[in-house]
């Protein structure tokens, strides 16, 4: 899940348990709305996790030094 994703689950979830009055029999609209919320938030989390390990941050690169004035004999 990505970080868009996660913010779409979190802007539904605030829809769903602050801004709706609507009843549905059987479900609990702020309910689903929390649980999406807390899904988001971890997804989110989990996503910047991996993200920081990949070198999203900048803060993991590395730095390839190349020799080039070495003379390599190879003889037969």
């Amino acid at each position: 899940m990505g970080i868009g994703v996660s913010l779409i689950l979190i802007a539904a979830g605030a829809i769903l348990t602050w801004a709706v009055n609507a009843e549905v029999s059987g479900l609990e609209l702020q309910t689903i709305g929390v649980i999406l919320m807390v899904v988001g938030a971890v997804g989110g989390l989990i996503s910047l996790i991996f993200w920081s390990s990949w070198g999203g941050f900048g803060g993991h690169r590395e730095t390839v030094v190349r020799e080039t004035d070495r003379v390599v004999d190879r003889r037969p």
